[in-house]
């Protein structure tokens, strides 16, 4: 299954979310601004007030506030995530300027490995280092947009944690769990069919959602299903390819056959079971762990950009997207 409509809200790992004001930065017009849990004045509108809205300092001649950008950070400050998480900044409307907002952010590891951005569009930029991070590596993140609300830099941390790195093989219908070089669990997967086959490549679970509702037609496959209640989701793309239990498929599919629309499903039980297959693999799985998904069927590698799934570049790819001259 390749859909996902509303969320549930309970155990999900929520991105932070940082109001910056970029007077200079920001090109014009383009889209709605984003929606995080605070946000800044819409960009070119007026706003109530500069407390109200949480947008910085107001012109001291007409008291309206500079015109603002939002940028939503991921992971969230504080988090404990897997080795391939990278550092996310998505812009409520398209930057003009990248070179300065690049230079603005700065990213730092300890143990210390060197870390590139890498720009996808005009309103969206990852930072991560050429391998992934190593196990136990403290990661903080510093923000100091010129004319930034509240006048300071502003700064997350977030730790990396155990090792894990899996393994789906859609033809031998199996996901390998391993942490270093032990293998956890073994687990029998139903993928994508030959219809909507599961994308290849590796494949970062960006968030974790306990229950969540599945709705073919906000992925433009009609009335094709609506569920409502699927355990144990995962996500690994933005289109909305997961990670879940599956309740519904007889149990003879897992292991055997590819029967979804798109998803990696495992067995579970109706209202998730901790004991199924997609129980077990959820409590051992952290926003930011790679899966990598391999198979010689013809289903297509995942686009980089289409989640957090920056890592299927190659390390020269990635330092070319930099607006900076990094080499």
């Amino acid at each position: 299954m390749r859909a996902e409509g509303r969320r549930g809200r309970t155990g999900r790992a929520v991105p932070a979310a940082l109001a910056l004001l970029l007077p200079v930065l920001a090109a014009c017009g383009g889209g709605s601004p984003a929606r995080p849990s605070a946000e800044v004045a819409a960009p070119d509108a007026p706003a109530a007030s500069p407390a109200a809205t949480g947008s910085g300092p107001a012109d001291g001649a007409t008291g309206t506030p500079a015109r603002t950008v939002t940028a939503v950070t991921t992971p969230a400050d504080g988090a404990t995530v897997g080795i391939g998480m990278p550092v996310s900044l998505r812009f409520g409307r398209a930057v003009a300027d990248r070179a300065a907002v690049e230079r603005a952010v700065t990213v730092t590891a300890d143990p210390p490995v060197p870390v590139v951005g890498h720009w996808f569009g005009d309103q969206r930029l990852d930072l991560r280092p050429q391998h992934y991070w190593a196990p136990g590596t403290r990661v903080t993140v510093r923000l100091a947009f010129p004319g930034q609300a509240g006048g300071r830099p502003r700064t997350l941390a977030f730790r990396i944690g155990r090792a894990q790195l899996d393994t789906a093989d859609l033809d031998a219908h199996t996901l390998t769990v391993r942490q270093g070089a032990t293998v956890l669990r073994t687990l029998p997967i139903s993928a994508g069919n030959p219809e909507h086959p599961t994308y290849t490549g590796l494949l970062v679970v960006s968030e974790k959602d306990p229950v969540t509702r599945m709705n073919s037609a906000t992925v433009g496959m009609g009335d094709e299903y609506d569920i409502k209640d699927v355990p144990h989701a995962m996500r690994l793309t933005a289109s909305g390819t997961f990670v879940h239990g599956n309740y519904w498929s007889p149990r003879g599919v897992f292991g055997t056959a590819n029967t979804s629309h798109g998803c990696i499903g495992l067995a579970d039980e109706k209202g998730g079971s901790a004991d199924s297959p997609a129980g077990w693999f959820f409590d051992h799985t952290l926003v930011g762990d790679v899966i990598e998904v391999v198979s010689q069927l013809k289903g297509g590698q995942v686009p980089p950009q289409n989640g957090l799934n920056g890592w299927n570049l190659t390390w020269d790819q990635w330092v070319a997207g930099s607006a900076l001259s990094v080499r």
